[in-house]
């Protein structure tokens, strides 16, 4: 299945980046929703672009399910940064 965001809207999943200093990874739990996220698909009005690294409000947008896959629609303005490397 593919989505398309429209208008101003972001499609992104969490990126999940819990290790210890030694390498082992920590899961989180279910309850916690994760803001930094990878942008999946953008919408024609995204300031953002497809792969960038971004950082949202904590409890924003729509939370989907696709492929057994929890992936996130947001708007521009949940969008509180862009990360870069």
């Amino acid at each position: 299945m593919k989505i398309k965001p429209l208008f101003d809207r972001v499609l992104c999943k969490p990126i999940i980046e819990r290790t210890s200093q030694g390498g082992i990874y920590i899961p989180t739990t279910n309850s916690e929703r994760h803001q930094i996220m990878s942008v999946i698909e953008v919408g024609e009005a995204s300031p953002v672009s497809i792969d960038d690294k971004i950082i949202i409000n904590k409890y924003a947008g729509a939370e989907i399910l696709v492929n057994n896959e929890k992936l996130y629609l947001v708007q521009n303005f949940d969008i509180i940064g862009v990360i870069y490397e």
